[in-house]
């Protein structure tokens, strides 16, 4: 008997097996099972060594065999192989497919197969929607979203021949009896594929709006390279700098606006087609990125995108999810016709139901390895397999660009990306995903992993649910997590940086040297504090952060700093908030990394008014002057002062050096920083291992520079690539806590 764990279910498995075990002579059968797949083979011992031997080496290339268990059993004499009914017999799962871009085989069929011409739904077992559309495990047709659809007599033969490559495809169909689109405007109503591509195609290249639905969701999608159109999507979506995602014609429509390297290449070629952040050359309209000096890229990854490119005359188009503001993306073609048909051009409906919604993912390439920000299509809900067991361990997330984190057996499995959970619409998402999730993989929790802020929505849903709970601080979770990822069980410097989370002091850290293991932690040196007027305001106003540095480290005499910063119209707004300082009216305490990026942003007058999360770091980091060697000094403390590095920073500006120089020096100065505090945690600790976590090590330019600097210094470093740096990977390390200190 042999038993093949992994992501074996929904890509073309069991045909694989199959035609695997004719041609090693075998007898038998196979099965799919919620656990796995179960093979009985019988044959000779050379050719069952070959066999299982093959079964990983040739694997069909979605799928993931992590393991392959093999037992003896009663010989029956089977006279041929054969696959036989799925089962569900136990509460263990097997892994759920993510969903899987259209494929080239079934790309060349659209255009020869008589039943498929322009099919917009065409799949096989090789590519196609999986956890998208589907309801429970096994991952069978009637469990999920395509049941309603009885398959044409064409279909149903290729479904039940063993040879065709859509056998056992669940969502196999066809223009005879299968799902189709509708397009959906205030004046008109088009229910010919080609009818409506060619209208799509036309409303774009005039420069309009139109709403597709997705895989996973809806997007908007409008002409990349048109001004008016990307300006009028943005007075849409409600969206002032927040850069757009854009989805190019093929690889050489890539190539002419952004650098590409080898593995950025790959990544956007893989099944997977995540959002690929790379650097601009030559810009597409300047709302697509908003003055960033990167675009967000992917290439079609549906057969309606492809078909869609066919028509269109531009090369490129802005392919943003279908949602307002904060809000989840939409899933339900009644909301779509309803928010969207009379403030665009047109609405595409199907009638295949989304069951599970799934953005689409965002990665990026730092230190020739592909790491991602937002897991989500193509990603989830494949698990992260972890060296301890942590069945029945649920870990809420955090509240903002929240995933939840599930534990089965030895592995974690993560939710897709759900949002900001102070969006009540969010929160629906959330605890509705919550409920799928306990049903498809058979999760009962008996614990609880949630942050220590005790007003997160996502540690209240974890603390109502009458189970006990573990509350694990924000910075030991980032470590936690990456320190989940590698397998790493011992004690570790921790550099978490980030721009918010509550310390065990009652005050807001990110700005975090720490030494842990999983089990717990101690805070050997952290950013100082600084009072920051109006909280949370402040994050969307970071003029405020970079008002009380000044004021930290020059009191009044800011007002004669003779930089652009301290301007004569604004010294009345100054001096208010300044009052606020004084009085610690609304001033929480940070020692965040996040704040002093901002502050620094802010100072230059780089962004001193923030549009979306992150904005300030993230165009300082945009600002810099690639080939500026330089760096402003920071000394290693146990609490760590700026006073220096303002005083640097502000010498310069005073001087007229560039902005772009200026912030190079500052990232610069990081670095070194990380790297000297890590050597004097190392002489008192011997601790050898470094791991960085937290949204801050997002900044490439960060990142890159700090790991081969500790590098340098023979440091073994460690830093997130499965999952996000950012709070979207924080259950993980929830996770991971939760699991030692039960």
């Amino acid at each position: 008997m042999i038993h093949v764990k992994g992501l074996v279910q929904g890509v073309g498995f069991r045909p694989f097996i199959f035609l695997l075990a004719k041609n090693h002579q075998l007898k038998g059968w196979v099965e799919n099972r919620n656990d796995g797949v179960f093979i009985h083979a019988e044959g000779s011992e050379d050719n069952l060594a070959c066999f299982v031997k093959d079964i990983k080496l040739k694997a069909p290339a979605a799928s993931s065999v992590y393991e392959v268990i093999v037992s003896s059993a009663e010989c029956n004499d089977y006279i041929d192989f054969q696959i036989v009914k799925s089962k569900n017999i136990s509460e263990e799962i097997t892994e759920i497919s993510p969903d899987i871009a259209v494929c080239e085989n079934c790309l060349k069929d659209l255009k020869t197969q008589k039943h498929r011409i322009d099919y917009p739904f065409i799949n096989c077992t090789h590519c196609g929607p999986r956890f998208t559309i589907i309801k429970d495990l096994p991952y069978d047709r009637e469990k999920t979203s395509m049941s309603e659809f009885q398959m044409c007599e064409t279909c149903r033969k290729e479904y039940t021949d063993i040879y065709d490559r859509r056998f056992h495809a669940q969502p196999v169909a066809c223009n005879h009896c299968g799902p189709t689109y509708q397009f959906v405007s205030s004046t008109k109503i088009l229910n010919n594929i080609s009818e409506i591509l060619t209208e799509c195609a036309r409303c774009i290249d005039n420069g309009e709006i139109i709403v597709i639905k997705g895989m996973g969701g809806y997007n908007i999608c409008c002409d990349a390279k048109n001004e008016m159109a990307v300006t009028r999507l943005r007075n849409l979506k409600h969206r002032e700098n927040k850069p757009f995602a854009v989805m190019f014609r093929d690889m050489g429509a890539i190539r002419e606006h952004c650098h590409v390297n080898t593995l950025e290449e790959s990544i956007l070629m893989n099944w997977k087609r995540p959002i690929v952040l790379l650097e601009t050359h030559k810009p597409l309209a300047s709302g697509v990125s908003n003055g960033l000096n990167t675009t967000g890229c992917m290439l079609p990854y549906l057969p309606f995108h492809h078909l869609l490119f066919e028509k269109l005359a531009a090369s490129a188009i802005v392919l943003t999810s279908g949602n307002f503001s904060d809000e989840p993306i939409i899933i339900n073609d009644k909301e779509a016709i309803d928010k969207f048909s009379e403030v665009t051009a047109g609405v595409v409906i199907n009638n295949r139901e989304i069951v599970n919604r799934t953005d689409d993912s965002v990665v990026f390439e730092a230190g020739n390895e592909i790491r991602i920000i937002r897991r989500s299509r193509g990603y989830v809900p494949s698990p992260i397999r972890l060296n301890q067991n942590v069945e029945g361990i649920f870990a809420a997330g955090a509240e903002l660009t929240n995933c939840f984190c599930i534990g089965k057996d030895n592995q974690a499995i993560l939710s897709q990306h759900i949002g900001d959970l102070q969006n009540y619409e969010t929160f629906d998402f959330y605890q509705e995903s919550i409920e799928r999730f306990k049903k498809m993989f058979r999760f009962k929790p008996d614990i609880m992993a949630c942050d220590l802020h005790p007003d997160y929505l996502s540690s209240k849903y974890a603390m109502k649910s009458g189970l006990p709970f573990v509350g694990v601080q924000h910075h030991h979770a980032h470590i936690a997590s990456v320190m989940a990822e590698y397998g790493i069980s011992e004690k570790v410097i921790g550099v978490a940086f980030d721009g918010v989370g509550l310390g065990t002091d009652g005050h807001i850290w990110g700005g975090e040297f720490l030494v842990c293991d999983l089990s717990d932690f101690e805070r050997h040196a952290h950013f100082e504090y600084i009072p920051v007027p109006g909280g949370d305001k402040a994050v969307e106003e970071p003029w405020r952060i970079a008002l009380s540095y000044l004021y930290r480290y020059f009191g009044n005499d800011l007002f004669d700093l003779k930089i652009p910063f301290i301007q004569c119209d604004a010294v009345q707004k100054y001096q208010q908030v300044i009052e606020m300082i004084e009085k610690n009216i609304n001033c929480p305490l940070y020692s965040s990394a996040g704040r002093l990026f901002d502050a620094v942003s802010s100072l230059l007058l780089i962004c001193t008014h923030a549009g979306f999360h992150a904005e300030a770091p993230m165009r300082l980091e945009a600002a810099i002057k690639s080939n500026e060697n330089q760096s402003y000094t920071i000394k290693p403390e146990r609490i760590i002062s700026f006073a220096g590095l303002f005083e640097q920073i502000i010498s310069d500006i005073q001087n007229k050096i560039p902005v772009s120089v200026i912030s190079a020096r500052f990232h610069h100065a990081m670095v070194e920083m990380i790297v000297k505090t890590a050597e004097m945690i190392k002489k008192e600790t011997n601790i050898n291992k470094v791991v960085l976590s937290g949204g801050s090590f997002q900044n490439r330019y960060l990142l890159k520079r700090t790991v081969k600097k500790l590098q340098v210094e023979k440091f073994d470093v460690f830093s997130p690539a499965k999952i996000p740096a950012n709070d979207g990977g924080l259950a993980l390390g929830q996770l991971a806590v939760a699991s030692v200190k039960r």
